[in-house]
């Protein structure tokens, strides 16, 4: 004889089996614009690579804490991971764009995140600030630099361009490349990133 299944509990366990495999999806579909592989969110994530394809094909659930540092790898929040698609038209007032600030730079996004196939953001650097270093790499991303204000020196694989306003330069994120104010003025300058940066 077999147990009768609670009234509803199948359309619920349906539900829950939608529920996971939509977070999955989302979760693969990011991590894929990003061009970034299982076992580079993974490691990032803590967790193992095999885990984390469970947790994409819908068959594995993760905590909130799991979620929360896949989204971190991802460069999401961990609310970005459960919200459906944004309105196709949005507005960011200045007032509440993201801002990211370091010694000497600040940094806003005109992009808003889940960020998608395009990153824009505005830098301001004091006097003398520097973004990068002759080192600094990362993915293999298209950077368009566009001065707004002021000039800088771009260096890219060590050659150095000097950039006034209205300049511009382009190049890919894989490529060593900083970006400098060397004057005593401030200088505000535009990247177009795409896909978006990590």
């Amino acid at each position: 004889m077999t147990r009768a299944e609670p009234e509803g509990g199948s359309a619920r366990g349906d539900s829950n089996r939608e529920r996971l495999a939509d977070l999955g999806t989302r979760i693969r579909d990011y991590r894929r614009m990003r061009r970034l592989t299982l076992r580079r969110v993974a490691d990032a994530a803590g967790i193992t690579e095999s885990y984390l394809s469970q947790i994409e094909r819908g068959t594995a659930t993760g905590s909130v804490d799991v979620l929360s540092r896949i989204a971190t790898a991802l460069a999401l929040s961990l609310s970005d991971l459960f919200s459906g698609e944004p309105p196709r038209h949005t507005a960011l007032r200045r007032a509440d764009r993201p801002e990211i600030t370091s010694e000497g730079v600040r940094k806003y996004l005109f992009t808003r995140r889940p960020l998608r196939h395009l990153e824009v953001m505005e830098a301001v650097l004091d006097g003398g600030a520097l973004i990068g270093d002759a080192q600094h790499v990362h993915g293999s991303s298209q950077e368009l630099v566009i001065v707004l204000e002021g000039s800088v020196v771009c260096t890219v694989e060590g050659d150095r361009h000097q950039l006034d306003e209205g300049d511009s330069i382009e190049y890919t994120s894989s490529q060593p490349h900083s970006v400098e104010n060397p004057g005593a003025e401030r200088a505000r300058i535009l990247y177009v990133i795409s896909p978006p940066s990590i």
